[in-house]
């Protein structure tokens, strides 16, 4: 038996559509710009060059309906709807054929990200850690078992604030689809089962503030919502 000097941290995880288990987290690997019309509102011209990722911690994700935290040390709190696929069996150099049988399943999740500390990161040629693997920076909804040969190509992706659509997309946009994103994560890292990659978000990104309701989803895939309350 192992003895800790200190008690082991809870195990992040994830709920799974339509019961009571859960899907442990092991690390969240996130997409930047991989919509055009989202590329353009950030200030650049969509490209098809290599996507870029980033990371956040595993205990970031929340569960859908909760009341999420307004988070510390940022005025600019703003919200990015994202499919997120979850990997199920060990992907290592695959190809884009074979990466989806890698996917145990989907849902829709929030990329949350505190805009000034990346801007500030941005500029300076800092990594994005402040701006993007912050507490409670990446809400999940419920995931759903993904089906044989199901590739979630297309679909309305979108997000609303108090009930006002901002975020209204389809996952046909995405620059770089799914089977090439688990591909090329899958090159560089060895993926295990529990890694959740958030795939993008397309345009219409925005600020959040204390008590707004957040609604999201992406057709076929699940929804999301949650309140954002005061910061700690």
């Amino acid at each position: 038996m192992t003895f800790y000097v200190i008690d082991p941290p809870t195990v992040p995880s994830v709920a799974v559509a339509g019961g009571s288990a859960r899907f442990p987290v092991r690390r969240i690997f996130c997409v930047g710009r991989n919509y055009a019309a989202h590329t353009r509102e950030m200030g650049f011209e969509p490209e098809r060059e290599p996507p870029f990722f980033f990371s956040k911690p595993a205990d970031a994700v929340i569960d859908s309906g909760r009341v999420m935290a307004y988070s510390r040390d940022t005025t600019e709190l703003h919200h990015e709807i994202e499919l997120v696929a979850a990997i199920g069996r060990e992907a290592i150099d695959v190809s884009a054929a074979d990466a989806l049988s890698h996917v145990w399943g989907y849902a829709a999740g929030i990329d949350f990200t505190r805009r000034d500390h990346q801007f500030r990161a941005r500029d300076s040629g800092r990594p994005w850690d402040l701006g993007k693997g912050f507490d409670e920076s990446a809400p999940c909804g419920p995931l759903r078992p993904a089906k044989p040969g199901e590739d979630p190509a297309a679909g309305r992706i979108w997000l609303s604030v108090n009930g006002v659509v901002k975020q209204d997309g389809d996952l046909s946009e995405m620059i770089w689809k799914l089977p090439e994103i688990i591909a090329i994560l899958s090159h560089s890292f060895e993926l295990k089962p529990g890694d959740l990659i958030y795939s993008g978000t397309p345009a219409g990104i925005g600020p959040v503030k204390p008590g707004d309701v957040i609604a999201g989803g992406v057709e076929g895939y699940g929804d999301l919502s949650l309140t954002i309350g005061p910061a700690k």
